[in-house]
């Protein structure tokens, strides 16, 4: 049976959504109409790594896309195509784009997260994101681990990418982690920032626990005998930790 009062509720309450679209839409082209863009407001949302972007660097794309706004009148100022072409380039992961009542655009940026640099045997020199996406090595500056040695785009991909995520989304793995190298085997050694050591994290599986343990190894062990007593430390087996003296 149907709610004629309910009905009518839902009706009036449409109707009078609408009224308010028309009247907002009416009030503001006008105003468009007659507003010349005053600037660009760009935000780069921040990781937990700096990337790569600066706002000089948006709105320098915008100028090579033809699609900046600045200077043209709001009314022809073309929101999509500025995200579009923004999504195009290939340190940007998402971008809106939206007029402000100052009479601007702003811009917000959400960039790819690189997680590792790839120097490889090969010559290779590379970015690789936490999706495992490549960045071309296009000069801007990153400060983050490198890894070095055997590596091919698809082991970074699979590889490297996990491992990169894990220790990037872990403060005392960020801070602690310099370099990766893997070997010709495609096993993985780690090259901490503090400690004269070498860690063997052995074939690149079950690469968190070994972290874990290696974390409880430098808190309980490294901590009493010393950073620089061992000249390598494996965790590639295990329940297990092997450790050379100097």
């Amino acid at each position: 049976m149907v709610n004629w009062k309910k009905a009518l509720v839902i009706t009036f309450n449409v109707i009078i959504g609408i009224y308010l679209l028309l009247a907002i839409t009416a009030f503001n082209k006008p105003a468009e109409r007659k507003t010349v863009c005053a600037g660009v407001n760009v935000v780069i949302e921040k990781g937990v790594i700096a990337g790569f972007l600066t706002p000089a660097d948006v709105r320098h794309m915008l100028d090579e896309g033809n699609v900046n706004p600045e200077g043209r009148m709001l009314i022809d100022v073309n929101l999509r195509a500025m995200e579009e072409w923004l999504e195009q380039q290939q340190l940007i992961d998402k971008a809106e784009c939206f007029k402000t009542q100052a009479g601007k655009v702003s811009v917000h940026i959400t960039e790819r997260v690189p997680v590792v640099r790839v120097m490889a045997r090969n010559g290779d020199d590379y970015y690789v994101d936490k999706d495992g996406l490549t960045l071309q090595n296009t000069g801007y500056s990153c400060n983050l681990m490198v890894a070095t040695g055997h590596i091919d785009r698809a082991f970074a991909s699979r590889v490297l990418a996990p491992i990169g995520r894990l220790i990037v989304g872990d403060d005392f793995w960020r801070n602690q982690v310099e370099q990766l190298n893997v070997l010709a085997d495609s096993t993985i050694e780690l090259v901490p920032r503090v400690g004269g050591h070498i860690v063997s994290l052995g074939r690149p599986v079950g690469v968190a626990k070994k972290l874990e343990r290696l974390r409880k190894f430098y808190k309980y062990g490294l901590s009493q005998a010393g950073w620089n007593k061992y000249s390598r430390i494996s965790v590639e087996y295990d329940n297990q930790i092997v450790c050379k003296k100097k």
